[in-house]
Formats: C-alpha cells, structure tokens, sequence
C-alpha cells in the first residue's frame, strides 16, 4: 500500500505535465497562426490599394498636381517653418509616449508579441532617424 501511493502520485504528476505542454503548444500554435493571418492580411490590403493607385492613375494625377500648384504658390519662408513645425510636432524627442504607442501598436498589427526592448529601441532610435532625414530634405529644397 505505500508502493501504490507514489506510483499514483507520479502519474499525477505525469498528467499534469503532459496537459500543461499541451496547453502551451496549443498557445504557441494559435499564436503562430494569428501571427500568419495577420502577415498576411497586410499583405492583401497593400496589394489592393496599389492595384487601386495604380488603375485610378487619373485621380493620383489630378490630386498630385493640385498638391505640387498650392506648395508651389507658397513662399520659401512658409515652407521651411512648414517643414520644420511639422518635423517637431511629429518627430520631436519630447514625444516618446506617443513613438512608443505608435511603434507597438504597429509591432503587435504585425503579429509579434510585445518585447519592451525592442519597442524602446525603436522609439529611441527611429525618431532620430526620420528627423535627420528630413533635416537633409530641408537642406535640399532650401
């Protein structure tokens, strides 16, 4: 009688781990696979909007040279304060809460799980970044 309770203790114990590692590889599938549809369903939206952009050339056209006549009726001055407002409202390093909610909800649209190393270097690195380039496009144009 006492050989009988450890033996039904391990079996216990058996089960139990052999339902948790289902469960985990269940956990582990379904994320995979809702990682997959996710890919994949941004996949399929930026084919259809290229294949719209590209088959309503006419409009693209239309809008393009609205856009390109009322930048050029601006003057210099309006455009580099333009330039400038707009990189330090959207870029500005003194926004990191709204880099670090819009890096993560683009990382978790992906499919990826959220990893805070990775989001707060992105958010400290991308920033930088976008602003540097955009600094050489005021260069350029001015």
């Amino acid at each position: 009688m006492v050989k009988e309770y450890p033996e039904t203790h391990l079996q216990k114990l058996c089960m139990g781990i052999h339902n948790e590692t289902i469960q985990l590889i269940k956990m582990y599938n379904g994320d995979s696979i809702h990682m997959i549809l996710q890919f994949s369903t941004n996949l399929i939206c930026f084919f259809i909007l290229s294949g719209y952009s590209i088959l309503r050339n006419k409009e693209v056209i239309l809008l393009n040279s609205w856009v390109q006549e009322f930048l050029y009726n601006l003057s210099d001055t309006i455009k580099a304060f333009s330039i400038l407002l707009l990189t330090d409202l959207c870029i500005g390093f003194h926004s990191p809460h709204g880099w670090e909610l819009m890096i993560g909800s683009i990382y978790k649209d992906f499919g990826f799980a959220h990893n805070e190393q990775i989001i707060s270097g992105l958010v400290s690195t991308f920033p930088v970044i976008l602003d540097y380039h955009f600094e050489i496009l005021d260069f350029f144009t001015i």
